[in-house]
């Protein structure tokens, strides 16, 4: 009985401590992120529409609202305003006349890219402190906490852990 007093208490701990970490974590980069996309004249949001549309393709708006996580007429907002920029445009869905992709032009591509090679180059810097070993662990481990946060709230995880995002 001790013991398991004892291993929920080492829970309840170790729950607190992930829970103040990953928040640490989180708003950290969230804070650079925003930092750095916002310099090209789009928002975190749009950002995030330009990365969904990077590793999935062309998609509805219903689909790129689920995958962002965002209500449709949000998403709706979101995709005008990359529209008039010039970097989506929408096209008749090819299996649905009324309904409409939201496809990446060449100029979204080619943002999309340069933010990431932004954001990837602050990375590598964080990683190159960190001994091999432990990079790999840690991006285990992140993958692992994103694939079982994604389970409980019944998505699937955005990455895979054999492919590298686009964007």
């Amino acid at each position: 009985m001790a013991t398991m007093t004892r291993t929920n208490r080492d829970l309840d701990r170790d729950t607190r401590d992930l829970y103040a970490a990953l928040n640490d974590l989180v708003r950290l980069y969230q804070l650079r992120d925003r930092d750095t996309i916002c310099c090209h004249d789009i928002s975190v949001t749009q950002c995030y529409a330009l990365q969904s549309l990077t590793r999935g393709g062309a998609m509805t708006l219903t689909a790129l609202a689920h995958d962002l996580m965002l209500d449709k007429s949000t998403t709706s907002r979101v995709v005008e305003t990359l529209e008039r920029k010039g970097y989506v445009h929408r096209a008749v869905h090819p299996d649905d006349a009324r309904a409409m992709n939201i496809e990446m032009t060449p100029k979204g591509r080619k943002l999309c890219r340069c933010i990431e090679d932004e954001l990837l180059e602050e990375e590598r810097g964080i990683m190159a402190k960190l001994d091999p070993s432990v990079r790999r662990a840690a991006i285990g481990v992140v993958r692992d906490l994103a694939g079982l946060a994604a389970a409980r709230a019944g998505r699937t995880a955005p990455c895979c852990a054999n492919e590298a995002c686009d964007c």
